[in-house]
């Protein structure tokens, strides 16, 4: 059943068809230190859960290290491979267990010389980590440390931390030379996103999107590199407004982007469930193979066959599971022996749709925000998808630059996309309004958007 929340002048209404509607709504739990770190069962695997009200993160210690599901408002993300439940696997050269979730890995890939990773289930991708609560209560965070590669020379370990008052987690990656020669080696986090049909729990979810922005500069020659799979592949774009978008489809491809504005969003557009992943790009540093972004999308590819025969693997090995890669990747690392150094990257869970248009600081641009002013009150509109709960304010401006007011507007949550139709009082000589989201705790995460507003009457 549609709702409509009326607060004072404003009027949220419902968005579209997913009858999801605007709210006060609040998590399960409003106990202000509701973070918990504890042991799980999970699919048959011995796990660590951490959650809050809002996100649950279960991680395989044993299995790599493994962040192996991922839930916001109980809508899981990752893709965990059936074949595998519950089971451990020792590394072995020559194979590949693929658990799924996310991970970490090494850059550059392939088997030319020892500066590239062979990329089996080795040490790197299934040695077991020790796992280590550091704290929990209002602040959770643990530590997830492997143990050292001999054949890279590397140790990985994995710090997650998340606050009781919002999904945003944030995570530190380091990578240790436990050797006695210097090394030169990037991290990747690789997320495997679940891109089948939920509901027909068969079948590929047609509705899945991931986006990044193209660099306006980039060393590629199409703004992207295709590293595998087809060059003409129609599931791949880069739009008019400068966003790279993949529409996943069971075609195996890998594409590579210079990225450099620091996110990527993974969309599914069947729920309106999406991720933002976030990290610092590095200007001035060099990157594996200039990429910043990798998408991975995981399906038939085609190759010769012993006769020398062009074959889908599909047709030899089975139907490929669902699901898309997300993977970022740090500068590369020139390490003497006993450094280190970290890669920070950030996890943003909301609500949107495949009609994402930009992401900011505080959420998910989705419609533009427009403003008119009419009999002495000013019409909000947009669309957005927000990263913290808290409340929308409009800050109003003259033709100077001069703060007029800042106007409360509506309370948000991440639980639920927002569909803005507001009126609020305002001066006649405002010309600029920017609507800001403060969050539980007061603190001001930025500006949705700022627009002009559109004069139908004559300012005084």
């Amino acid at each position: 059943m549609k709702r409509v929340l009326r607060i004072g002048f404003l009027a949220v209404l419902n968005w579209g068809a997913s009858n999801f509607a605007v709210s006060q709504a609040k998590p399960q739990s409003t106990n202000p230190a509701a973070c918990r770190i504890e042991a799980v069962d999970y699919k048959g695997w011995h796990g660590q859960q951490m959650s809050n009200p809002w996100v649950q993160l279960i991680f395989l210690p044993q299995n790599g290290g493994r962040l192996i599901q991922f839930s916001f408002a109980s809508h899981p993300y990752l893709f965990v491979n059936p074949k595998y439940a519950g089971k451990y696997l020792p590394p072995a050269n020559g194979q590949w267990f693929n658990y799924g979730g996310d991970k970490l890995w090494l850059l550059p890939e392939g088997n030319d010389d020892e500066q590239h990773w062979a990329g089996d289930s080795d040490l790197i991708d299934d040695g077991p980590f020790t796992f280590r609560k550091i704290s929990d209560g209002k602040e959770c965070e643990v530590e997830l440390i492997g143990p050292a590669d001999p054949q890279t020379g590397v140790q990985f370990s994995r710090t997650i931390h998340l606050g009781a008052d919002s999904p945003q987690v944030r995570f530190r990656a380091t990578m240790k030379n436990v050797t006695g020669h210097s090394l030169e080696w990037s991290m990747q986090s690789v997320s495997q996103y679940d891109t089948s049909d939920a509901e027909a729990q068969s079948g590929i979810n047609p509705k899945f999107w991931g986006f990044t922005p193209a660099n306006p500069s980039s060393a590629y020659l199409n703004r992207y590199h295709v590293r595998y799979g087809p060059a003409q592949n129609p599931a791949v774009s880069v739009r008019d407004d400068g966003l790279f978008a993949v529409h996943y489809v069971h075609l195996a491809a890998e594409l590579w982007l210079d990225s450099p504005d620091g996110w990527l969003a993974v969309v599914d557009g069947s729920t309106k469930y999406a991720m933002v992943e976030r990290f610092r790009f590095e200007q001035n540093q060099e990157y594996p193979g200039k990429a910043s972004v990798i998408f991975w999308t995981n399906g038939s590819g085609l190759h010769l066959n012993s006769d020398g025969e062009p074959v889908l693997n599909s047709e030899e090995e089975g139907k490929p599971p669902f699901y898309m890669e997300a993977e970022l990747n740090s500068p590369l690392c020139r390490l003497r022996p006993g450094e280190s150094c970290n890669f920070e990257t950030e996890w943003f869970p909301t609500r949107a749709g495949s009609d994402l248009r930009e992401v900011r600081e505080p959420g998910i641009l989705l419609q533009p925000l427009e403003a008119r002013l009419e009999a002495g009150k000013i019409k909000l509109a947009g669309s957005f998808g927000v990263f913290f709960p808290g409340r929308l304010v409009a800050r109003l401006y003259d033709q100077r630059g001069s703060s007029l007011k800042t106007v409360p507007v509506i309370e948000v949550n991440p639980t639920e996309p927002i569909l803005l139709q507001a009126e609020i009082s305002a001066d006649p000589k405002t010309t600029r309004v920017s609507v800001h989201l403060i969050d539980v705790n007061g603190v001001d995460r930025g500006s949705l958007e700022e627009v002009p507003v559109s004069a139908t009457e004559n300012r005084r």
